[in-house]
């Protein structure tokens, strides 16, 4: 199974997605709730895919994302909004919208995961 990244400023959501990612066989690389955090865990630890909340409070992942992106691990967006506030660049990328389900987000592991 996959290691996987978590970036989100919700300590109550975060603990909830790693429990998911848990119940489907996966481990938690690292675990993210601010752009600072999410940066170092981001340039320093191996994983396999991540997701990111788009919002990080007052931050925006975007710079997470660009690490990510540059060290081809495959990653995903969590946000409230859908799509609306997927940062410029990473349109394409899935959209976790939150609140989802454990099967959501095993499908977009799958995809994460080609």
């Amino acid at each position: 199974m996959a290691s996987v990244l978590l970036v989100e400023d919700e300590a109550l959501i975060r603990m909830m997605i790693a429990d998911m990612l848990l119940d489907l066989g996966h481990s938690v690389a690292g675990e993210a709730s601010n752009l600072a955090s999410g940066l170092s865990i981001a340039r320093t630890t191996a994983a396999d895919c991540a997701i990111l909340d788009v919002s990080l409070g007052a931050d925006s992942s975007a710079p997470i994302a660009e690490i990510l992106n540059n060290r081809g691990v495959p990653f995903t967006f969590a946000s409230g909004y859908g799509s609306d506030g997927i940062p410029a660049g990473f349109r394409e990328r899935p959209v976790l919208r939150k609140p989802f389900t454990v099967e959501e987000l095993a499908r977009c592991l799958t995809i994460l995961l080609k």
